[in-house]
């Protein structure tokens, strides 16, 4: 229960509205304690979820969560996702989620795990950058889920698709029968930098990085304090940029 939002939900308790159903976690300890006793006071029903701290009960719990959805997964394929995600349980619900409706029928392997978490740890904002600028929103939101999973903050990935996105809007102004390096200096750019540039062009329009640098400007207000979910304002931007791209984005 995030503190900046307590006295919105303290005003929400004393004129609750019956015919929605608000859900309230946490995490325990004392942080949030007294908004706990509101919630509490209120007669809130109250579920304890005590936290899974086996591997086998983990395995368990995901063995169970594709049952649920209809599918089978075998050994290998729920203790890969184990590995790969960890012990939050919301994090592996999701991830079950995302891999069922993704994943055609039949039992769930591990080449299907891999093909959605292989690689998390070195995912970085660039990697989602370059992704979202081929225009493949697909796995550039499954790239953004890796890097936020493993660590990356939203502003470093804002930060990632800004620098991108002004690199295409210098290369495309550049003319492209000079070399690379001669273009270095005038451009501040390294001629790594302006290559990999020039091979991310294909596709996009002036009108299309116009949008992109909206979309990247307005996500890096938002995960900065404008908006209250920076991964939604992430999954957003990610979206409009790639649709950018020729005006639609490329399908997996």
């Amino acid at each position: 229960m995030p503190e900046e939002s307590r006295d919105e939900i303290t005003r929400y308790l004393d004129n609750t509205d019956p015919t929605t159903t608000v859900i309230f976690m946490h995490k325990g300890g004392v942080k949030g304690k007294a908004l706990l006793d509101a919630i509490k006071k209120a007669k809130a029903t109250i579920i304890a979820c005590e936290p899974l701290k086996k591997e086998s009960e983990k395995q368990e719990f995901v063995r169970n969560l594709f049952l649920d959805l209809g599918r089978k997964a075998s050994p290998a394929a729920v203790s890969a996702l184990v590995n790969a995600v960890g012990g939050d349980l919301r994090e592996l619900s999701a991830a079950c989620s995302q891999i069922v409706s993704d994943t055609p029928a039949g039992t769930i392997d591990e080449a299907h795990v891999e093909k959605f978490h292989q690689g998390r740890i070195e995912t970085t904002g660039f990697d989602v950058a370059d992704i979202a600028l081929d225009g493949n929103l697909a796995q550039a939101l499954i790239t953004l889920r890796s890097a936020i999973a493993t660590g990356t903050d939203p502003v470093m990935i804002t930060s990632a698709l800004a620098s991108a996105i002004r690199g295409l809007a210098k290369v495309s102004g550049a003319n492209r029968n000079v070399k690379s390096f001669e273009l270095a200096g005038s451009l501040a750019m390294a001629p790594w930098q302006i290559d990999k540039a020039r091979r991310q062009l294909a596709g996009w329009t002036p009108k299309g990085l116009i949008a992109a640098v909206s979309a990247v400007a307005q996500a890096d207000a938002d995960v900065k304090g404008a908006a209250s979910d920076p991964i939604y304002a992430l999954e957003k931007a990610i979206s409009e940029i790639a649709t950018a791209r020729n005006g639609r984005p490329i399908s997996v």
